[in-house]
């Protein structure tokens, strides 16, 4: 159980891979879109300029900018201009910017400026167009005040590609001032940040990203030889060398043995001794400490690229995930996906809200407030009808209030019937068939679910493998059960969570010392900060029923849940201040 919210961090990045399954390219975009960094500089040529209506909010939107060239190879430039100005809004505190990922999808979509204000809940948006000629660039920018589709700010420029990061600051800080949006000394320096001062390596750079940025997730390995090749034209170029790292984290996502661990170690250490102060480099330290399991020091490091980018949702889904098992700490976990909530909100992301909600949702179950988490749930899927995490939550939510497991397994199978890829899914089933003692269907799904990691090298659910053992004991494949639980106890002794007790419960009640059994699961009773599921299922495994005529087992459970029990009452009260759930009437 400790291992979950890992492996469900995991499969949440893992899903945007072409060749495995569809959303990796999502997470890849969340992460890339807050870090990139491209900027152009033209010669200014004012057209007018009209002070924009100081009663509106500070949030805008970027749309997609035209190519007007013919050359349609350019177009990664102007791509990257246009993640260059968001980039930009995204490090001052006091404007909220809607995310890339939202904004493309307009790129050819003919709806008016307030049929989209009112879809993406802006003041402003952000029009651009341009081509490159050779080294010489000519641009034109508009500022529209959403509501009345008014045109407030307009200009033409014409620069030479050698001043290309000059723009990047100076459309930034007059947008800000036409909206009267306030920027600190520390944000203008990171503004005026020059990344490098050798444009071909910056072209190299450009290129990457837009690879980065393909939706099948097809050009992560060609991007990464695109910033490698930026490193070769300059190798002070931090951003670069933080790309690489990135990229290496997400090739090595889900190998049972990572590949890349040392590369990415090199390319972070490198990105941070050229410059300490940038998101990109922040970024990449961060993930490089999640792929060691370092999660001390990998929320240290989210924390301050949260310094950095204030405003951004999925850094906070990051350290919901890691306070909510890894480093339980019920209040953080809260806190952590509420803040993600207003990020995602402000920035009318569909697809990033949808998950903050699920990550709410979650933890308020997680706390035992299930009926509040289905609230939220709803809120979820509301932004997202396709979000499957949070499809198959509310599953989970419906359980935990009525526990029918039929219901849940026919939900279940109706989830997966939308994509039978989904192995996180598969196993969800496999375990319910588990919990209600139908072995022969668990077994079913969890041959599935291992022929899909064999094929797909993936090293997830190893906490699965003692209920896997179990079942095959049942079926009465005694030897092929044994390797199981074997594989399970290198799992436990590897295990540094707060369930390390309770899992190794179960491999003791699997190999039948009950005695050895029952003194982990009175260990486990000391812990604090356990999840509700652990609580909602510990009488129901059929694994833990071995213990239930050992004298000490009943009076262990009953600590277990009472104790959990106390914890919620406290929680409560937190929630309540927070306007998350509603008082109880007797505290009216």
């Amino acid at each position: 159980e400790g291992s979950r919210v890992e492996e469900e961090e995991k499969e949440q990045q893992h899903k945007a891979q072409p060749t495995k399954n569809s959303k990796l390219t999502k997470v890849i975009a969340l992460v890339i879109s807050v870090a990139t960094i491209i900027a152009v500089l033209f010669y200014m040529l004012p057209i007018d300029e009209i002070p924009a209506s100081s009663k509106l909010s500070k949030s805008i939107a970027v749309l997609p900018f035209k190519n007007d060239s013919a050359d349609s190879s350019n177009i990664y430039f102007m791509n990257g201009l246009m993640e260059a100005i968001l980039d930009n809004f995204q490090k001052i505190e006091d404007i909220k910017v809607t995310s890339r990922t939202t904004v493309e999808k307009y790129r050819d979509v003919t709806k008016s400026i307030p049929e989209l204000s009112k879809e993406l809940n802006v003041s402003y948006f952000i029009e651009g167009s341009g081509q490159k000629i050779g080294d010489e660039i000519l641009l034109t920018i508009q500022l529209i005040e959403a509501p009345s589709d008014k045109h407030l700010w307009s200009k033409r420029y014409k620069r030479q590609l050698k001043d290309v990061f000059e723009l990047q600051s100076e459309v930034a800080k007059s947008i800000a001032s036409e909206i009267n949006a306030i920027i600190t000394p520390e944000e203008q320096k990171r503004i005026e940040k020059i990344p490098t001062q050798n444009l071909v390596a910056y072209d190299h750079y450009l290129k990457g990203l837009a690879l980065l940025n393909d939706e099948t997730g097809a050009g992560l390995a060609e991007g990464l030889e695109q910033f490698k090749k930026a490193i070769q034209e300059d190798g002070q170029f931090a951003n670069a060398y933080a790309y690489v790292a990135i990229s290496y984290y997400y090739l090595d996502i889900f190998l049972a043995e990572p590949k890349y661990t040392e590369e990415l170690k090199e390319y972070a250490d490198k990105a941070m001794l050229l410059d300490a102060e940038a998101g990109e480099s922040l970024i990449a330290r961060s993930l490089y400490y999640m792929q060691i399991r370092d999660f001390q020091k990998a929320v240290e490091s989210l924390e301050e690229v949260l310094e950095y980018y204030p405003n951004t949702a999925w850094v906070h889904n990051f350290l919901s995930n890691i306070y909510g098992v890894v480093l339980p700490d019920t209040e953080k976990y809260l806190m952590h996906a509420l803040q993600g909530i207003q990020a995602a909100v402000d920035v009318a992301d569909s697809v990033t809200t949808s998950y903050t909600y699920l990550h709410l949702s979650n933890a308020l179950a997680q706390t035992g407030f299930v009926n509040e988490a289905e609230t939220y749930i709803h809120k979820s899927l509301e932004y997202n009808p396709d979000n499957l995490y949070s499809q198959y939550l509310y599953v989970y939510i419906r359980l935990a209030q009525h526990f029918d497991l039929n219901r849940a397994k026919t939900s279940l199978i109706e989830i997966l019937q939308k994509d039978t890829t989904r192995i996180d899914v598969i196993q969800e089933i496999a375990k319910v068939c588990y919990t209600l003692g139908e072995y022969e269907q668990a077994w079913e799904y969890y041959d599935k679910m291992l022929k899909i990691k064999v094929a797909l090298q993936l090293d997830l659910y190893q906490s699965e493998n003692a209920r896997i053992g179990f079942v095959l004991e049942q079926l009465g494949r005694k030897e092929e059960a044994k390797k199981y639980y074997d594989s399970y106890l290198e799992f436990v002794e590897k295990d540094q969570s707060l369930y390390k007790d309770l899992i190794y419960s179960s491999y003791y009640a699997c190999v039948g010392d009950i005695d050895e059994a029952v003194k982990r699961f009175k260990a486990f009773s000391e812990e604090d900060n356990y999840q509700y599921w652990v609580v909602l299922f510990l009488d129901k495994d059929p694994i833990n029923q071995l213990m239930k005529k050992h004298p000490d087992y009943k009076g262990t459970l009953k600590k277990v849940k009472d104790k959990f029990w106390a914890e919620h009452k406290q929680i409560r009260k937190m929630l309540e201040e927070e306007d998350i759930i509603e008082p109880m009437r007797g505290d009216l």
